[in-house]
């Protein structure tokens, strides 16, 4: 099993930037990859970007290309999101994801979830 905690969301003006930050806890050896998604009131969870055990980016949302970065620190087994430039759109709970099979990322099914943090861009 794997645990996945976020922090980092908040209350931001428009332009404004943010950290998330997801740490890993359990059998983190058994993880392929990780993933950030996102899911604002209403609609349905989006992915943002996918990152593979290797330490390669695979994907990001073209809607966040340039403005997000998907990196990690190894030592603490911790993700990061840093958004940068933020928007009003980019409003929405965010949750980080990790997965055994790469697949699963893409298919929106990864094996584990973290709950969840808000992050709120005011105009």
């Amino acid at each position: 099993q794997v645990q996945l905690v976020e922090s980092g969301g908040g209350l931001v003006q428009a332009g404004g930037s943010l950290k998330l930050s997801c740490a890993a806890s359990g059998v983190t050896l058994s993880i392929d990859s990780m993933g950030w998604y996102r899911q604002a009131p209403g609609q349905e969870r989006e992915a943002i970007s996918y990152m593979l055990r290797s330490g390669t980016v695979t994907y990001y949302k073209d809607s966040v290309q340039g403005r997000f970065t998907f990196s990690r620190d190894n030592a603490k087994n911790t993700v990061f999101l840093q958004m940068n430039s933020l928007k009003p759109e980019d409003t929405a709970v965010y949750f980080c994801a990790a997965t055994q099979v790469y697949g699963n990322l893409i298919r929106g099914t990864p094996d584990y979830w973290g709950q969840g943090t808000q992050v709120t861009v005011s105009s």
